[in-house]
This record gives C-alpha cells, sequence and structure tokens, in this order.
C-alpha cells in the first residue's frame, strides 16, 4: 500500500512539473506584456531580468503554500486516501485547462484555477463522506473552510476593481505631468519618478516579499519594520540622485530602467504569489505522505490528516528547483508569447486590427461615455479642458503611436503598469492572500489604457468587449475547474484508484493533443507572415508580398471552389466543412488586408509611381470581391448537405463535374501566368474566361428545361442557379483582380 501511494507522489510532482510549464506560459504575460509591449529593450535583456525576478521570487514563496493545505478545506476533516484524491483530482484538471487556455491564447487566472480546483474536489469527496455517514447536506461546512475560501474569492473580484481604477487614476496623474512630449519633462521630474518607483517597488518587492522567506529571521524583520521610513526616504533620496547623475553624465533613458526594474519586481512578486498554484498541491501531498508514513502501519482510509493544519515550512531547495524550472519554460515557450499577444493587442496606442468584434455592452458603454465626457467639459472651464488635452496630444507631425519603433505604448505607461500591478501583487502576497496576478496586471493594463486615451472611438468598442471577453474567460475558468474537478474526484472516489491513472492518461493525451493544434497554428501563422505586411517593411517588401499574396490567393480560390463543389457533388461533409474552414479563413485575410489599405498606401508613397497605391486599392477591392462570391457559394452547399436535401440529379452531377475539370485548367493556366508574370498572356485567359461563362449559360438553359420538365424541384433550381450565378461573378472578379496585379506591377517598375 506504501508504495502505491509513493507512486502518487511521483505522480503528484510529475503533474507540477507540467503545471509549471502550462502554467508560466499562461503567466508569462503578467510581467512581459508591458516591457514587450513597449519594446524598452531587446527580448533577451527583457527575458533575462524577468527569470532573475522569478528565480529570487520563487524563494519568497513558503508562506503562500499555506493555502494549498488548509486555506480551502479543513485537513482534520479527512483521511490520508481522500486527501490524495483531492489533490490528484486538483493537479490532473488544471493541467488539462491550463494548457488548453494557453493554446488558444486566451490569459487565464491559475489561482483562480487552483482556488475553484480545490474547492471542486473538497466538495465531492465531503458529499460522499456526508452520504455514507447519513448525515445532512449542511454538515458540509464542517469540511470545507468557507469563511477562507469566500475570503480569497472576494479577494480577487475586489483586486479587479480596485486594480482598474487604481491603474487607471495613476496614469491619468503620470500623463498629465508627462505628456506625450516626455523627451521634454523628462530632464525635470525624471530622475524623482524613477526614485520614487524604485523606491515603491523596493519597499513592496523586497520588504513585504521577505515575510514569506524561509531564511529572513525575525530579527531582519523587526529591524526592516522598525526602520520602515528611513529605509524609503534613503531609497528615494539614493535612487534620485543615482538617477540624476546618470542621467546627466550618460543620458541613460529613465523610463526604460524603471520599465525594466519593474519587470523584475513583477516577476519576482509573479514567483511569489503564484508558485503556490503549481507545486503547493504537490507538497501538500508529499507532507500528507510523509505524515502518514511516521504514523506507522494505520490504514490510509483511517489516517486524519489533522497534522496539516500546523506551520510547514518549504525547504528552499524545492523552491529554487521550482524557480529554475518557471525560467526554462519562460525562454523557451512558444504560448506564452501567444498569450502575452492577446493583451499588447488591447493595449496598444495605435489602431489597426482589432482581435475581437463589437458587442451590444461595449456599445452603450461607450456611449454613454462620450456622453458623459461631453457634459463633463461642460462643467470645467476652457482653460483647464485645453490644459489637459495638450498633455494628452501627440506631437505634431507623427503618427497617434507617437512611440520608438512603432511600440504598442510608450516605456511611461509601461512603468506604471508594472509599479501599480507590483504594488497591488505584494500588499496581496503579505497578507498572504493568493490574488490572482493575471487579473491584477491585466486590469491594471485596461485602466492604464483607458487613462491614456488608447480606446479612442475607432477602437474603443472592440477592445472593450475584447476586455468582457477575457474576464468571461475568467469566469468560465472558474466554473471548469469546480466543475472538472468535482467530477473527477467523484469518480475516482466511487470508482476506485484505478481512475486516477485513467485520468492521468486522459491529461496526457489532452496535452499533446493541443501541442499538436499549437504546432499547426504556428505553422499557418510563419506562412501568413511571410505575405502579410508589417510595420517595418518598405515600399519594395510590400510589392514583394503583395505578389505572394496574389498567388497564395489564386491557389485558395481554386481549392476553394474546387473541394467545396467536388464536396458537394459527392455528398463528402467532412471535405465540405474543410472547404467552408478555408473560405472563413481567405474571407478573414482578405479583411484584414482592407482594414490596413491606408497604411500599406503610407508605405507605397516610398515608391515614385502615383498610381501604385491606385492599383494596390482596386487589387484587395477584387480580392475581397472574389472572397464574397465564394462565401455566397459555398454556404449554400454546405447549409443544403448539412439539412440532408435531395441531391443533384446524376445529369447535373455529370454537367457540374465536366464543367469543374474547365474552370480547373483555367486558373491553372492563369497561376503560371501570375508566376512567371507573363500578362502578355491575359487575353488568351480572357477568351478562356469567356467560353467558360458560355458553358454556364447553356447549364442554365438545360436547367431551365428541367423545370419546364418538372424533374426538379424549387429548392434545388435555387441552389443550381446560385452556383451558375457564383461561378460567373466569381470569374469576372477574378481577371479583374489578376489586371489589377499586372497594372500594380507594371507600375511598381516604373
Amino acid at each position: 500500500m506504501e508504495q502505491f501511494y509513493l507512486i502518487l507522489i511521483v505522480v503528484l510532482f510529475a503533474l507540477a512539473i507540467s503545471d509549471l510549464i502550462v502554467g508560466v506560459s499562461n503567466d508569462a504575460v503578467n510581467f512581459l506584456n508591458s516591457a514587450i509591449g513597449s519594446k524598452a529593450a531587446p527580448k533577451w535583456i527583457i527575458f533575462t531580468v524577468a527569470s532573475l525576478g522569478v528565480l529570487v521570487g520563487s524563494v519568497f514563496s513558503s508562506g503562500m503554500m499555506e493555502v494549498a493545505r488548509k486555506g480551502i478545506f479543513h485537513p482534520d476533516m479527512f483521511m490520508f486516501s481522500e486527501i490524495m484524491v483531492i489533490f490528484m483530482a486538483v493537479m490532473i484538471t488544471d493541467v488539462i485547462m491550463l494548457d488548453m487556455f494557453n493554446t488558444f491564447g486566451l490569459p487565464t487566472s491559475t489561482t483562480v484555477s487552483i482556488v475553484f480546483e480545490l474547492l471542486g474536489s473538497a466538495v465531492a469527496v465531503s458529499i460522499v463522506k456526508i452520504k455514507a455517514a447519513g448525515q445532512p447536506i449542511g454538515f458540509l461546512s464542517e469540511y470545507i473552510n468557507s469563511e477562507k475560501a469566500l475570503a480569497i474569492i472576494s479577494g480577487i473580484l475586489v483586486s479587479v476593481i480596485i486594480a482598474f481604477a487604481v491603474g487607471a487614476l495613476v496614469q491619468y496623474i503620470a500623463r498629465v505631468v508627462f505628456s506625450f512630449r516626455q523627451h521634454r519633462t523628462l530632464k525635470y521630474y525624471g530622475a524623482v519618478f524613477g526614485g520614487l518607483s524604485i523606491a515603491a517597488m523596493t519597499y513592496f518587492m523586497i520588504i513585504k516579499g521577505a515575510k514569506g522567506a524561509t531564511f529572513i529571521t525575525e530579527d531582519m524583520l523587526s529591524y526592516m519594520k522598525e526602520n520602515m521610513v528611513q529605509i524609503l526616504l534613503v531609497s528615494f533620496v539614493g535612487w534620485t540622485v543615482v538617477l540624476q547623475l546618470l542621467t546627466w553624465i550618460f543620458k541613460i533613458d529613465i523610463p526604460k530602467i524603471i520599465v525594466l526594474v519593474g519587470t523584475f519586481g513583477l516577476a519576482m512578486a509573479f514567483a511569489g504569489n503564484d508558485l503556490v498554484n503549481f507545486i503547493g498541491v504537490p507538497l501538500a501531498g508529499f507532507q500528507s505522505f510523509k505524515d502518514w508514513v511516521a504514523g506507522g502501519a494505520i490504514p490510509p482510509d483511517t489516517f486524519s490528516m489533522e497534522a496539516l493544519k500546523g506551520q510547514v515550512a518549504t525547504p528552499s531547495y524545492m523552491l529554487l528547483i521550482a524557480g529554475l524550472v518557471m525560467i526554462a519554460t519562460l525562454i523557451a515557450s512558444k504560448k506564452a508569447r501567444n498569450v502575452v499577444a492577446t493583451t499588447v493587442d488591447l493595449s496598444r496606442q495605435s489602431e489597426g486590427d482589432e482581435r475581437f468584434g463589437s458587442s451590444m455592452l461595449s456599445r452603450i458603454i461607450v456611449r454613454n461615455t462620450i456622453q458623459f465626457n461631453n457634459n463633463l467639459r461642460k462643467v470645467l472651464p476652457n482653460s483647464v479642458n485645453d490644459f489637459i488635452d495638450r498633455r494628452f496630444e501627440h506631437p505634431k507631425g507623427e503618427q497617434i503611436v507617437a512611440m520608438e519603433d512603432e511600440a504598442a505604448f510608450d516605456k511611461i505607461r509601461a512603468a506604471i503598469n508594472l509599479i501599480v500591478s507590483g504594488i497591488l501583487i505584494s500588499i496581496g502576497t503579505s497578507y498572504k492572500l493568493p490574488l490572482s496576478t493575471t487579473y491584477v496586471t491585466f486590469m491594471v493594463a485596461m485602466g492604464t489604457s483607458l487613462a491614456d486615451r488608447a480606446w479612442g472611438r475607432e477602437s474603443a468598442v472592440y477592445r472593450i468587449s475584447g476586455v468582457f471577453a477575457v474576464i468571461g474567460g475568467w469566469f468560465l475558468t472558474a466554473l471548469v475547474a469546480f466543475t472538472v474537478s468535482a467530477i473527477i474526484a467523484l469518480i475516482i472516489t466511487l470508482s476506485g484508484s484505478f481512475m486516477i491513472f485513467v485520468f492521468i492518461g486522459l491529461a496526457i493525451f489532452t496535452v499533446i493533443r493541443t501541442h499538436v493544434i499549437l504546432r499547426k497554428k504556428t505553422a499557418d501563422k510563419v506562412n501568413e507572415d511571410e505575405e502579410t505586411v508589417i510595420d517595418t517593411d518598405g515600399a519594395d517588401k510590400v510589392i514583394e508580398k503583395t505578389k505572394k499574396q496574389l498567388i497564395n490567393a489564386v491557389l485558395t480560390i481554386n481549392q476553394v471552389y474546387s473541394v467545396a463543389l467536388e464536396s458537394f457533388l459527392q455528398e463528402d461533409r467532412s471535405h465540405l466543412r474543410e472547404a467552408v474552414e478555408m473560405k472563413n479563413d481567405f474571407d478573414k485575410k482578405t479583411k484584414k488586408m482592407k482594414n490596413k489599405v491606408s497604411s500599406v498606401i503610407d508605405k507605397l508613397q516610398q515608391s515614385n509611381s502615383l498610381d501604385l497605391g491606385h492599383f494596390y486599392v482596386q487589387l484587395v477591392d477584387y480580392m475581397r470581391e472574389v472572397s464574397h462570391s465564394l462565401t455566397y457559394l459555398v454556404d449554400p452547399l454546405h447549409e443544403h448537405l448539412e439539412n440532408n436535401h435531395k441531391p443533384f440529379k446524376e445529369s447535373q452531377i455529370e454537367e457540374l463535374s465536366t464543367f469543374l475539370t474547365s474552370t480547373t485548367n483555367f486558373v491553372n493556366l492563369t497561376l503560371q501566368l501570375v508566376k512567371e508574370q507573363k500578362y502578355e498572356e491575359l487575353e488568351n485567359a480572357i477568351k478562356q474566361r469567356d467560353e467558360i461563362i458560355q458553358k454556364l449559360a447553356q447549364l442554365e438553359k438545360t436547367q431551365i428545361k428541367r423545370i419546364k420538365n418538372k424533374d426538379v424541384n424549387t429548392r434545388n433550381s435555387v441552389l443550381f442557379f446560385n452556383i451558375v450565378s457564383e461561378t460567373k461573378n466569381l470569374l469576372m472578379h477574378y481577371i479583374n483582380l489578376i489586371k489589377a496585379h499586372r497594372d500594380f506591377t507594371t507600375s511598381a517598375k516604373k
């Protein structure tokens, strides 16, 4: 029996390593988004600073481990075998859920997940015990530490509101002080700002965080507490003087220093606060195992876990190992970068492609906010309004971004994000409240974005919808974590310990499956990036990528059309769904191109040709028209097949199959024409197009005969005519697309 539980302990620690990997991939957004979004330094420097912060913070997290052992339930009410079921259910659920969130790039809360997983599994096991003892369900309060659980949950929710409000207020004040012309104002206030920021980070990151470290003695803590004012004053004055001297001598960028210090501090706070989410449960399981073994030959289902109520110091070497695993994950994880992109997109200063659509709630909020702002401006004196507007005004002649290297936002905002987040998280850590670092950092970033007027009227509805989508994901995290963990614990309790290994197998399968999905998404993104115009591209690069876009568009058009029509005729639902997915991807790609037309035209102005931008607009417009034709063609085919309507007659299938061969040959001809740029052969392609259109006219006449003979019903006729009509539109726009690219290429050579 002892060997069995020893195996479970080994499995727990194996799951802990996996949990560290998927957890850090999710939580890296918390301390990386500000430095990466502001491009404060090269990525290798940012990751090095963050790694050092994680390493230091990991040894400060011992005190937080109490939450996993007794924060959610009363351990003395459970036996050793029941505790192990609870812990196994928690770890299996955590690995599966976090990995899925990471794969789809959604930042979620590891704190919320661990709290609700502990709550769900403990409730499930408690209910089984209550029913077995014949007790009423009201006895559940004897098993669950409801007071502490509610305090943790309410603390997390309150932190969301506080983080948003404090972030918005501090950023507003900072922008009024520094404006967007910080190269002027930093000369006067930069050193003071830096001294104040680093002093605050020193207090909350080191002094408050030191309470959780096992190597900090009571005497050291007492000295810090008694001399706190002097320490803060010396820190503020010292850093202010040092930064001012460095500015005079070396012309250093003070906000850059603050961002790097803040990244270190926030990474440290993350490790100190969130390490419990990953290794707290395995360490509690290991402690339970040691207590059971020390208790002698007592059966595991009768050995009480009252010992978990006491204080237990986590060995520093275990915390250090966990920190090293987190650093390795931070450097190597592609999923971490995937999650970071979501927060950076929602907080960037510039307009552009929006990840999220609008919603009714976001539109109502924006509309009412605009009305409130207009009413407020009427109350305030014009001089005050003018002064505030000047502080938020970007320098003339610069884009709305008004930042170096096309950063998502400037380093002033990045510094505020890090300082406010670090302070709030460290306050929670010092009181041993497992605040959600994801919630705090995300809401601070959203608050500073709002205060910095990054959410303009062109983007506000989409950004707010994105915030609601992420917050909705948090609530989904809680619901899924509680439900799945409770189900797993219940099944293991009722079915036996062998189900543990079944669920472990499921967890392994899920991780492998999501890894395959991520690899496919990454490969698709690499292919897309090769043809997508980015901010750093010049006119020559835009012209080169436009050719790739057209070639890929021709390939996609042919593939979607042929697969859709052939699959429909053969009643092959799976391949028709693939055609629908390809069509949707193509539609998104062309829509993105349409939205970026203005920025691309700006880049093309570097060329001497005045018509180049005009031809590019035409090219994009025709590509959108082709996409629309594909949509109007493919969707009715898919709907017809999904609803199990009657298939086409044999004669119709034969006619369309023959016609499909002709269109495929036509597209292949034009593809070769585009690749080799033999536009002198375009007239031959147009003649071939016209011949195909004549065949379409013949198909229409044949279908009319069927209608007269009453061989087909109305639904059949509508769909058949739709195929003919949209194919005709597709061919017309397709040739116009080729012509536009010919004119674009010719103009580019002038």
